[in-house]
Formats: structure tokens, sequence, C-alpha cells
């Protein structure tokens, strides 16, 4: 059985791995991303991956949180993962940081990797 894991985090992952390899991604690659983990998820887990509601439109799969994040960057690429704001227990500073990346299991970081894959593939089928 999968975990449910916040969309941000998985974002993170996704934008941490692409930028590794030197891969495009920007908002909307996130989103058609974190739709295929989520299709996947549901067929081998049966329950969603993410913690937030998901939204599918005309226009495509949207998880509002991740799109909004990363809404301002356009159809620009996505140097880093989003940042939140933290405040450590006995401080009284708030500190912003990126969204960690997930604890992944053996089987779950398998199912992600399969979709950051298809990703790469259709990104080289646009390009010849």
């Amino acid at each position: 059985m999968g975990n449910v894991y916040s969309a941000q985090n998985i974002a993170s992952y996704l934008i941490y791995e692409l930028n590794e390899g030197h891969v495009f991604v920007n908002n909307m690659s996130i989103q058609n991303i974190l739709a295929s983990v989520e299709r996947k998820w549901q067929q081998i887990f049966g329950h969603s991956a993410f913690e937030e509601n998901v939204y599918a439109k005309e226009e495509g799969y949207t998880v509002k949180e991740v799109f909004e994040a990363y809404e301002k960057y356009g159809a620009s690429h996505i140097p880093l993962p989003a940042t939140e704001f933290y405040l450590k227990y006995g401080t009284f500073q708030l500190v912003e940081r990126t969204y960690a990346i997930p604890n992944f299991t053996r089987d779950e970081i398998e199912l992600v990797q399969q979709a950051i894959t298809q990703y790469r593939y259709q990104l080289l089928i646009k390009a010849s």
C-alpha cells in the first residue's frame, strides 16, 4: 500500500530530478507528470497519491496548490522548487525553505521514475 504525500513535496522531487538531468520543466509539465503519477498510483495502490484535492478540467489536470506555487514562471523553466515558511519550535524566527522531497518507498520511487521517464520520452518525440 502506498503512502499519501503532499503534491508540493512530489513536485519538488520532480523539479530536482528533472533539473539534475538538464530536462526542461515548467508549470504545465509538472501538472502532466503529477497526472501520470496519480493515474499509476490509483492503479497500483488504489488511492490518491496526494493530500490535496485534484481537479480534472477540460484543459487538463490540476493540483491547484502546485499550479499556484509555480504560476509566476508561466511557460518558463523552473530552476528550484517552491518555498514554504516554517516556524521552528522554540524560536521566533520565520524561515523560508524549499518544500522537502518525500521519503518514498522503493515501489513508490519506481512509479514516480516511470512517470519522469515517460515525460522525457514525450519531450524527445516533440523534438524530433
